[in-house]
């Protein structure tokens, strides 16, 4: 496993176009470690329609960036009280949607500060039954992106503020509000809480070099490569149409939350038929579903005509588990 050493960049654009580039472009044969922080920013999940997700007034009058990233799952806030972690590697199917084999240096490392955490849910990491982790993973090819986000001493008050967290998920989880769902780690340190982020940034380095032993070595990108994520900054991750998009034109939404996650569809039915096709979610969604929005067109809006198409699609990759049956019936809306 290489560990990258990056500029200390904190402009989430850039760090989020050097996720993309080592998973593209590096050498695979490796496994690559990155721990990175951003200033104040909301972090779209892929499959998310952005507008819905985020108050637009308070960012924009606070200056926080709002960037969509590769993989599904809902938005997360970032600031330089939070730590993000990426690993990318040679994907394994049992791998896919499995947080434990990737999050288990981060529990490690907790032990060493007396912290016990553990992985719950579909994609979070818990203290006494509070949140401070979430997760998301993205396939290319035969390559897995994994990250996360910790928060270690994050303003929670400004999360609440710049997201806007939809009824449904309050009241799926039996909870009150964004607040009494999330915690920082630093709290939780026995003793010496005079612990910092970047004290806590090494202890989580040294903890995946003491898994991997004498198979971790430090890394060096070089100008060519800086150059390649500068590139695909500039072409995706600081464009209006990445981060917002536009929603087609539509005559049909609808909108359900399932255990892996909340689904929205929107279509619009020409003559019978789906002409055009958008959907939204915070499903963990491993592949752009670019692909399945254009192969549903030309479909008859019939239950037996999008089942039959559904069947032929591979659930656990585009939709993280939501299952063939649960999809059907957001689309009908049944």
């Amino acid at each position: 496993m290489l560990y990258i050493k990056s500029k200390n960049s904190t402009d989430p654009h850039f760090n989020l176009a050097m996720e993309e580039y080592i998973l593209k472009y590096l050498n695979l044969a490796e496994e690559y470690l990155l721990l990175w922080q951003n200033e104040p920013a909301i972090i779209i999940g892929r499959h998310q329609n952005t507008l819905e997700e985020v108050n637009m007034d308070y960012t924009r009058e606070n200056n926080i960036h709002v960037v969509r990233r590769l993989s599904g799952g809902g938005a997360v806030y970032h600031d330089l009280g939070n730590l993000n972690f990426t690993f990318i590697r040679r994907a394994i199917r049992s791998e896919l949607l499995d947080l434990k084999s990737f999050t288990q240096p981060v529990i490690h490392a907790l032990k060493k500060l007396g912290v016990n955490a553990e992985v719950s849910g579909r994609n979070d990491l818990t203290i006494e039954g509070k949140k401070f982790s979430g997760n998301a993973q993205y396939l290319y090819k035969n390559n897995i992106l994994h990250h996360g986000t910790l928060l270690f001493d994050s303003d929670l008050s400004e999360l609440n503020k710049a997201l806007r967290v939809q009824a449904d998920k309050i009241e799926s989880k039996g909870i009150k509000s964004v607040r009494s769902r999330v915690t920082n780690i630093r709290e939780h340190i026995k003793g010496d809480q005079d612990t910092n982020i970047n004290e806590f940034t090494a202890l989580l380095r040294d903890a995946v070099a003491e898994v991997q032993g004498e198979n971790f070595a430090e890394y060096t990108l070089g100008e060519k490569d800086y150059e390649g994520i500068r590139a695909l900054m500039q072409e995706r991750y600081l464009t209006w149409q990445w981060n917002y998009g536009q929603s087609p034109a539509f005559n049909i939404k609808n909108s359900r939350r399932f255990a892996r996650g909340k689904v929205e569809t929107l279509l619009e039915i020409k003559e019978g038929l789906i002409a055009n096709c958008k959907i939204y979610g915070d499903f963990l969604g491993l592949v752009s579903l670019h692909d399945f929005e254009e192969g549903i067109k030309g479909i008859r809006y019939e239950e037996k005509d999008i089942d039959t198409f559904l069947q032929g699609q591979d659930m656990k990759k585009l939709f993280g588990g939501i299952e063939r049956r649960e999809l059907l019936s957001c689309l009908l809306g049944r």
